[in-house]
């Protein structure tokens, strides 16, 4: 499991291109028939991603985490972004279609993900923070997610926004977690931009063409660079950085977050004209 250092601001300022990648930019998520974890210094997250194909898969605990199973001082959260399959949970079978989200708490030992169609697998995206107090396994499909439509044309960012994980949803420790899906033609997301210096985000991105690019801006708001990512790519965004981009076409992202609180609203936002 690759360990990914906190980067202080100033440190930042200094990195060239390929150095920016290696600390923020997660270029493989999804490893065919493989739990693939990265450990990130930022409120101590570790995200990734489950792609079963043929076989099941068990999650496993690491040595980094020092615990007798992953979730013992640990909750996790999950979103599919592939093809149908169930995760079972201490002995429960939960299915998940397409955008479909699982909570899992503190405490319990046995996480099994599984794929209903191995030519068409289920591709679950993984974060974990970690936990003091248990909260039940819960399930939610994105039309419970009350979606919320936003954005308009004339600025290219027509889109519809699926919560989760958060205060009016999904009880968690600390994790907080949904997914934009921008439709056709709008191509910016976040935007008026915003930083929250209460926790970390870290964003996926998916269903983007593999031809595209979706170039995520971060940085002090006066002191922006940018990032060029691809489909199933992550990204880390530290408390201090914005945390939006614009894509060369339409794309979805998942949002997660790990920190201080748990309000969706809280955010600092930075005026269009305030951006360097």
């Amino acid at each position: 499991m690759k360990i990914y250092q906190a980067i202080s601001e100033k440190e930042a300022q200094t990195f060239t291109t390929a150095q920016l990648r290696e600390n923020f930019l997660i270029e493989s998520i999804f490893k065919s028939n493989e739990i693939h974890f990265v450990y990130t210094h930022y409120d101590r997250v570790v995200l990734g991603g489950a792609l079963p194909t043929m076989d099941e898969l068990t999650l496993q605990t690491y040595d980094n985490l020092k615990s007798d199973y992953f979730l013992e001082r640990r909750e996790i959260g999950i979103i599919n972004v592939g093809g149908n399959g169930s995760i079972e949970a201490d002995g429960v079978n939960y299915e998940l279609s397409k955008l479909d989200a699982l909570y899992i708490g503190k405490g319990v030992k046995s996480v099994i993900f599984k794929s209903n169609d191995a030519d068409n697998p289920a591709q679950f995206f993984l974060l974990s923070a970690p936990a003091h107090q248990k909260f039940p396994t819960q399930k939610m499909g994105k039309e419970e997610a009350s979606p919320v439509s936003l954005g308009t044309v004339e600025t290219a960012n027509e889109r519809t926004i699926y919560k989760y994980i958060h205060l009016g949803g999904i009880q968690s420790c600390q994790v907080v977690m949904g997914l934009t899906v921008l439709k056709n033609g709008s191509v910016w997301n976040t935007m008026p931009a915003h930083v929250h210096d209460r926790r970390m985000e870290a964003y996926l991105y998916f269903d983007l063409n593999p031809e595209h690019r979706v170039f995520h801006l971060m940085g002090q708001p006066q002191e922006t660079r940018h990032l060029v990512v691809a489909n199933h790519q992550a990204i880390l965004s530290p408390p201090w950085s914005i945390h939006s981009g614009a894509g060369t076409s339409n794309y979805s992202f998942i949002w997660a977050m790990a920190g201080e609180n748990l309000d969706f609203t809280d955010m600092d936002f930075v005026q269009i004209a305030e951006l360097r």
